[in-house]
């Protein structure tokens, strides 16, 4: 299998390793962000999809090219399939989270706490008798802290934010309208593919002036959460879990052998590896309507993205 498991390059400055992306920091403001084949859930690596990286940054880009319109985003440049090249920006310290659907399987999904019998979340209430994965009201926003250390995130109310210095409010109330708009237009152009947009994770910075940009990604299998939805209201009626292109796949195979917070994690599976990876194609392809084409130029990914980044050298 071709994997990017990681990509450091000592020949690029100010290297800083996430949980799926490397990033460096070069001199003139701008940000290399190459996306890998690991695969995050539960805080923490569970194994390396192939191709996911370039899956998540080719999707990320259809969807920056199809909201920017809605609000300013990061992208300078697109040098290799899993690498993007963006502004640097203060990241804020506040994960969004929008939700249409009471759905998730992490500690601080709405569907999670709603079991345990909360009501009041995230500075709403949601009502009693409401059953899994159902249809919100209206999409609502449920905010959590941005853990750079790799700490748990934790839920947040609006009020919270701001009360806490986290964010002005003049900050979250644009966040917020930028978060709900983009939302919308993922829903509305998934609908046209016969996909369900149900859940994202948006994650926003400020530039040298204060403007609010849109980083990260946008839209992806990993930030977000689609349903096909020819399947939904029969699996709903049902009670069964509606089919899906999310990492749930790999989630549930891990949280039904181990408490995945806190256990050594199973070795998974080769045929679940390369099942996942095809389903990641696969949400690409429905997604954008275009067809995948996995790059497998060089010896080894990592040896393409260097040779695709020799242009950042000093």
């Amino acid at each position: 299998m071709r994997i990017l498991s990681e990509a450091h390059f000592p020949e690029l400055p100010n290297y800083y390793r996430g949980k799926v992306r490397e990033n460096y920091d070069l001199p003139d403001g701008s940000r290399i962000i190459i996306s890998t084949d690991r695969l995050s859930a539960f805080d923490r690596i569970l194994t390396c999809i192939p191709y996911k990286g370039q899956v998540l940054t080719q999707t990320a880009r259809y969807w920056f090219e199809a909201t920017k319109d809605i609000c300013p985003n990061h992208v300078i440049a697109y040098p290799d399939p899993n690498v993007v090249v963006g502004k640097r920006l203060d990241i804020l310290p506040v994960e969004v989270v929008v939700r249409g659907y009471l759905a998730g399987t992490t500690g601080t999904s709405i569907l999670t706490l709603y079991k345990k019998g909360e009501r009041e979340m995230y500075g709403m209430r949601l009502p009693d008798g409401m059953r899994d994965n159902e249809k919100l009201p209206e999409p609502v926003i449920t905010p959590t802290s941005k853990e750079f250390d790799g700490g748990h995130d934790e839920p947040l109310t609006p009020a919270q934010i701001v009360d806490n210095g986290l964010l002005t409010q003049a900050q979250w109330d644009t966040l917020s309208r930028y978060a709900l708009a983009l939302f919308a237009r993922g829903q509305e152009m998934a609908a046209k593919r016969g996909l369900i947009l149900v859940d994202t994770k948006y994650e926003f910075g400020t530039d040298e002036n204060g403007t609010i940009i849109l980083a990260d990604e946008i839209h992806t299998p990993d930030s977000s959460r689609y349903w096909l939805a020819d399947s939904y209201q029969a699996s709903f009626e049902a009670g069964t879990r509606p089919a899906s292109f999310d990492k749930d796949f790999v989630r549930a195979w891990v949280a039904e052998r181990c408490d995945p917070y806190k256990d050594e994690i199973p070795e998974i599976p080769t045929d679940l590896i390369e099942q996942t990876s095809a389903v990641y194609i696969k949400a690409y392809e429905a997604i954008t309507a275009q067809a995948f084409v996995p790059d497998d130029s060089g010896a080894t990914p990592v040896e393409r993205v260097r040779r695709n980044l020799s242009r950042y050298f000093p």
